[in-house]
């Protein structure tokens, strides 16, 4: 049967969002704090954070099928009535996120000074502030990853209040601690990695101990693992090739001068903060046509994508409009420079432009994600980026275009992207996809 609320009606698209949205953004907003404390310990500090921060990001966000391939098969069992088998779903991700959290311990621990001096542009203080507080830091990885699995569980039975309180306890302890650890203990910089590890650790053992109260048997199952490693694979390769995607262009708007980078990097962490609202439907949307899907009711799923498809649009022809009302406030919060604010003027355009687009994009991109449409989602993104995305960035500095080229390939990778998951929900199957088998 499926899962409904106390009163008997099942969660709604909002519902299920809200909670959603605070656990998205916790972590950043956590990271803006953070940034601020070690801030005032000196420029090559700050600049330590960026890279080893910067680093471990990236892992993050590659291995964050943890959480979205996790809520696909969750949410389906849940709606086929067999929560047992939901909780078993998330024991086996726990199990791969262990597994692949040490793998990413050694490989910091490894290659923590190559790789902070390749990004900081060679040896310095910078690459050697970088790589301790890495080093420091990635011990939390496992922590992290187990986190991301029990989310992805959590939000497969439709509990999302759960998630938030967990995420906000890890946070809250990381908030107290990091000022503590960095300025009256003395531990400077690697006073911000100690307590990364130790709210990570309070979150994770606060998820792990939902798994426990479901007396759910803890051993792994190698061909569950295998089965969610499929569906990792394809989001993997899709957050690869996002992630290459923004580096090109970041790369091109450096090469077109200190002005235009920093206009960029100002209007993408708007671009990245932003789509954390837009994602909160997208994780709904999981959740709603998992358990859908599960219980053998398609007409509930179609109906559940019309809803967040209109929420995703609705919500970024707000955030568009809201840009555009502050398009002469916020760039100045950021920057007092005159040619980078000129820049952001030219850039602010596309970033308010898209986001109807955006809103639209990533909700539908929930409604494949819960049908288990993620091969589909593979090749759509990877088609995208080197159709739109990747060309128009390349071509921006042989054409003169500057930072107007490398926005419109965002702008183009965004609209194919649309257009392909239109046809895709108009469809039917997405929803017999093959991803969506469990068992």
């Amino acid at each position: 049967m499926a899962i409904s609320t106390p009163s008997g009606r099942r969660p709604s698209v909002l519902s299920l969002a809200l909670p959603a949205l605070v656990v998205l953004a916790a972590e950043p907003l956590y990271l803006l704090v953070d940034t601020a404390v070690v801030g005032n310990l000196g420029t090559v500090a700050l600049g330590g954070l960026a890279v080893g921060g910067g680093l471990l990001a990236w892992a993050a966000a590659l291995l964050n099928f943890l959480a979205y391939g996790t809520t696909a098969r969750a949410a389906r069992r849940a709606g086929a009535g067999d929560r047992a088998g939901a909780v078993e779903e998330g024991v086996q991700a726990t199990w791969l996120a262990l597994a692949l959290g040490v793998l990413v311990v050694l490989l910091f621990q490894l290659l923590a000074g190559p790789l902070t001096r390749a990004l900081a542009g060679g040896a310095g203080p910078v690459a050697e502030a970088g790589e301790g507080w890495l080093r420091i830091a990635s011990l939390g990885a496992p922590l992290l990853l187990v986190s991301l699995a029990g989310n992805g569980w959590l939000r497969g039975v439709q509990e999302l209040r759960r998630p938030v309180r967990y995420v906000l306890a890890g946070s809250l302890l990381s908030l107290v601690l990091c000022p503590l650890l960095v300025h009256p203990a003395g531990l400077g910089l690697d006073g911000s990695a100690v307590a990364n590890v130790v709210g990570q650790a309070l979150t994770a053992g606060l998820f792990v101990r939902a798994l426990l109260r479901e007396g759910a048997a803890w051993q792994a199952r190698p061909r569950a693992i295998t089965r969610q490693l499929v569906i990792g694979r394809d989001l993997l390769l899709r957050a690869a090739v996002l992630q290459l995607s923004f580096l090109v262009a970041a790369g091109v708007a450096a090469r077109t001068g200190t002005a235009a980078l920093g206009a960029h990097q100002i209007a993408l962490q708007l671009f990245l903060f932003l789509a954390l609202v837009l994602d909160a439907y997208a994780i709904a949307a999981q959740t709603l046509v998992g358990h859908a899907l599960g219980a053998g009711r398609p007409d509930d799923a179609r109906t559940t994508a019309r809803r967040v498809a209109v929420w995703g649009l609705a919500t970024g022809c707000l955030v568009a409009a809201v840009l555009l009302a502050l398009r002469d406030v916020l760039p100045p919060l950021f920057t007092d420079d005159p040619a980078v604010l000129a820049q952001a003027a030219v850039v602010w355009w596309f970033l308010a432009g898209f986001q109807p687009l955006a809103g639209l994009v990533f909700a539908l991109d929930g409604v494949l994600m819960g049908a288990g449409d993620v091969g589909y989602l593979r090749t759509v993104t990877i088609a995208a980026a080197l159709a739109g995305f990747l060309p128009m960035s390349l071509l921006a500095g042989p054409l003169d275009l500057g930072l107007a080229g490398v926005w419109t390939g965002l702008t183009l990778f965004i609209g194919l992207r649309l257009v392909a998951v239109l046809v895709r929900v108009a469809g039917d199957r997405w929803l017999g996809a093959p991803g969506t088998v469990v068992g």
